[in-house]
Formats: structure tokens, C-alpha cells, sequence
């Protein structure tokens, strides 16, 4: 157990610090995601057809191609790109990307394809009945989208949220192939420095197991907590 003390003697504090680094990826890239879900639900469901055709592609694109290839397209072509206008300034360096900030980019655009899809399934499940009765009573646009809409949405997307959540937490573990130095990655170092494979991947494992059961537990709140007052069955 030396191996997992913290300080000097063991990989206790870099593990650590992995596993705050792979939570702040997740949690930066499911908020972004929550904006482009928004956005591209709003897309789906909009009257103009180029606009739904465009998010159709969006959405078919990021589910369809493998993670771990959009991340590398991410990091490696945002390079070839940003090399490519700095010649047009007379600039031939070589320009590596951020690895934090690609992997939440990365991520932000898988997940928020999914999001796209819960978010307009949600909206889709409102009972169309409140939308008709709010604009019989005068409601204004702007109103009923704050008073009805919006809870409701929330409250029917949870569920769908929460396995997003997941899927963004365990998608960080593809970042570790670009350089950044999360659990994956920081596993990876300690196995082949101390030559205990096992002992450090059954850690990692252990961490994004606590990561999802306490991320489970506090979705499963907060679905209880948008359900009151809403009758069952």
C-alpha cells in the first residue's frame, strides 16, 4: 500500500489530482453540452427545414463516428488548421492544442448530440393540453416558456441527463490519448513506473466507480425533488 501513500513514497496525491482533473473535464464539457443540446433541440424542432436538416447531420455525425476519432480530428486537424491561417501570417511553427481544452470540446460535441435528443424528446413529451390552456388565459410567449415549458423539460430530460452525465464522465478516460493527465493517464504512468499493472488500474477502476455511483445517487435526488407534487401511474 506504500505504492497509494501521498507525498514523496507513493502515487496517493497524483492520483488525486488525476481524478480532479478528469472531473473537471466532465463537468465543463457536460455544461457546454447542455448549451449545444439546447440549441440543437430548438434546431429540431424548428419550422424552417434547412435548419432541422443541418442539426439532422449534426447529430447523425457525432453518434455515429467513434469517440476516440473525434477527439483525435479535435486535437490533431484544430492543429493542422491553426497552422495552416498562421502561415498566412508568415508563422510556420509547429501550434499543439490545449489537451483540457480539446477533451471537453471533444466531448462537449458527442455528448451534446445526445443531449440534442433528449432535450427534444422532452419537450415533445409536454402535454400539449397546458401549452393550449396557458395561450387561452393571455399567457405570453415569453411566460409560458418560463413557466411551463422550461420546468417541464427539465423535469422530463432528467433522466436522459443523468446517463449523459455518465457517458461524459467515462468518455474523459479517451483524453488520456492526447496527453492530459487524468485517471487513465496517470495510471498508466504509476503501472509502468512501479510495474504494478493491476493494482493501479483496479484504483482507477475504483475512482470512476465512485464518480458514477455518487453522480447516480445525486441525479436520482434531484429526479425525486422535480417530481413532487407530480401524480404517478
Amino acid at each position: 500500500m506504500d505504492l497509494l501513500a501521498f507525498g514523496n513514497t507513493g502515487w496517493g496525491d497524483e492520483m488525486a489530482r488525476a481524478a480532479l482533473t478528469t472531473l473537471s473535464v466532465a463537468v465543463c464539457a457536460f455544461a457546454l453540452a447542455l448549451m449545444i443540446g439546447a440549441a440543437g433541440a430548438a434546431a429540431k424542432l424548428s419550422r424552417w427545414r434547412p435548419v432541422r436538416f443541418l442539426c439532422d447531420i449534426y447529430t447523425t455525425v457525432a453518434r455515429g463516428v467513434p469517440e476516440l476519432l473525434i477527439i483525435y480530428l479535435f486535437f490533431f486537424g484544430g492543429s493542422s488548421a491553426l497552422m495552416f491561417a498562421a502561415r498566412i501570417f508568415s508563422y510556420h511553427g509547429y501550434i499543439e492544442l490545449d489537451a483540457f481544452a480539446t477533451g471537453v470540446a471533444a466531448i462537449a460535441l458527442i455528448n451534446g448530440a445526445y443531449q440534442t435528443e433528449v432535450f427534444r424528446g422532452a419537450a415533445l413529451a409536454v402535454p400539449r393540453g397546458q401549452i393550449e390552456a396557458a395561450l387561452a388565459v393571455g399567457m405570453s410567449d415569453g411566460t409560458l416558456f418560463r413557466r411551463i415549458l422550461v420546468p417541464q423539460v427539465l423535469r422530463l430530460a432528467l433522466p436522459g441527463l443523468g446517463n449523459c452525465w455518465l457517458s461524459a464522465l467515462k468518455e474523459t478516460a479517451l483524453v488520456s490519448v492526447i496527453g492530459l493527465i487524468e485517471i487513465m493517464r496517470q495510471a498508466h504512468v504509476a503501472s509502468g513506473s512501479s510495474q504494478m499493472p493491476f493494482l493501479f488500474y483496479m484504483v482507477a477502476a475504483c475512482l470512476f466507480l465512485f464518480l458514477t455511483s455518487f453522480s447516480g445517487y445525486g441525479f436520482r435526488r434531484a429526479e425525486r425533488w422535480a417530481g413532487r407534487g407530480i401524480r404517478r401511474g
